[in-house]
């Protein structure tokens, strides 16, 4: 067989160890990078959670004022999010994500600056304009190298970050605070986001040296596997007739919109997990701002597992809905008893089963708008849902704050998170099965 037919869809299929030799190295070229790249990602914009601690007391911010400024993050996020998938589709993963990188950093360590609350407000509204398309065009890169019944392992190791991050980023926000308070006439806090800003500008850097965009252009890739992986994505493709395939029509889709209805759950629940862990560790009586880190990095850990057998079982089986149903169901439990929880072990291991579920949800959830989104549809539809949904990183947190202002206790905030995990739950479970277990 020549290279040439090996590429088309209905050709004969290529030798199996060929095919697993093949995606072998491009996950191993390109996943733990694009983890580390997110991993980056995520700790500089959770790191406020840790911030607080210290930030919120000398600058005088009450409850509602950080949830707030912890959400307005995801209004510019909200705003560019679309436009900026979809230059991502025009000009490439590796300039546009090199860019993301580089000026999210830049503004992260700009943030040793705040003084006020409005100064707060207006960094976290530039940090998410700078990061927006970072996340979709990641999941929208991964649809050229990997077909559907490989997607959600690939996509639950790379966001095995966000727990990742938790596991180590945590304990080190800890540590710089206390370790680097008052040197050179700066708080902790300011040391932290200066510290933890360098990483992405570093990292943005490489992304442009080592990314390709397309098996195409991969030089370390030989002919006959990069035939394999234009197959296999060709083949993929063809059961997208129906998907949108302009960026109109995919704000007339009501499967986008409903897609983006369960993301918002699931989020909603992710974003009042991670900006609140700390304060929520505090509370159980743990003092010391890296002992509250090592602490709170428990939950994160047993989430990092989860999320990975999960996604490889959802591929191994190619069913999507009651691995992302039953997450989800745990992670409404975890948060209702970690709300009346009396003591410290308790609590952690209720927030453990909390960040299992509602972190596990995230990855396997892209599975399915990812099984019937392609073309420019796909970088509309993924960049449209995930800028919809992550509103409720400005929900959550402001909620939960104004809930905990109100009521002295985060019984209520926690409650609400579970509601919305059920709810999630619930329209995966309407959503068609065939539709989505590809």
């Amino acid at each position: 067989m020549t290279v040439q037919a090996a590429r088309m869809p209905g050709a004969a299929a290529p030798p199996a160890d060929l095919v697993e030799q093949t995606y072998t190295k491009v996950f191993w070229r390109l996943v733990p990078f694009l983890m580390l790249c997110y991993v980056i990602a995520y700790l500089d914009r959770v790191n406020v959670g840790f911030a607080k601690l210290q930030m919120s007391q000398q600058l005088g911010f009450s409850e509602t004022v950080y949830g707030l400024g912890a959400g307005v993050f995801f209004i510019g996020y909200f705003l560019f999010e679309v436009p900026s998938n979809v230059i991502l589709h025009k000009v490439g993963a590796r300039v546009w994500i090199a860019r993301i990188m580089i000026t999210w950093g830049l503004i992260s360590g700009a943030f040793m600056f705040v003084n006020s609350a409005t100064s707060f407000y207006i960094m976290r509204f530039l940090l998410g304009l700078a990061e927006a398309g970072f996340y979709p065009g990641i999941i929208l890169y991964t649809t050229s190298w990997f077909p559907a019944h490989r997607r959600a392992k690939v996509i639950a190791v790379f966001m095995s970050a966000i727990p990742i991050s938790g596991i180590f980023g945590n304990p080190l926000s800890g540590w710089i605070m206390d370790a680097f308070n008052g040197a050179n006439g700066l708080a902790g806090w300011q040391w932290m986001f200066l510290i933890e800003a360098v990483p992405a500008i570093v990292v943005g850097v490489a992304v442009y040296l080592y990314l390709d965009n397309r098996p195409a252009d991969a030089h370390w890739l030989t002919d006959a596997e990069k035939a394999v992986l234009e197959r296999d994505i060709a083949q993929d493709n063809t059961g997208k007739e129906k998907s949108p395939h302009s960026i109109a029509s995919v704000f007339r889709d009501p499967r986008v919109w409903f897609m983006s209805l369960i993301y918002f759950a699931f989020v909603t629940g992710q974003y009042g997990l991670t900006f609140w862990m700390p304060t929520l560790v505090k509370a159980t009586g743990v003092q010391g701002n890296f002992n509250i880190g090592l602490i709170s990095a428990i939950p994160f850990l047993c989430a990092a597992i989860v999320m990975v057998i999960l996604g490889r079982s959802a591929d191994r089986m190619r069913e999507r809905r009651w691995h992302l149903i039953l997450p989800a169901l745990c992670g409404a439990a975890g948060f209702v008893v970690a709300a009346t929880a009396t003591s410290t072990p308790i609590a952690i291991a209720f927030l453990s089963v909390a960040a299992a579920g509602v972190l596990t949800c995230a990855p396997l959830f892209w599975s399915l708008p990812t099984a019937f989104l392609a073309g420019t549809g796909a970088a509309a539809g993924i960049a449209l849902i995930n800028s919809v949904g992550n509103l409720a990183g400005f929900v959550s947190p402001y909620v939960i704050g104004a809930l905990r202002d109100l009521t002295g206790t985060t019984e209520a905030g926690m409650y609400a998170l579970a509601a919305m995990l059920v709810i999630g739950a619930a329209c995966v479970f309407l959503t068609p099965a065939r539709m989505v277990n590809r």
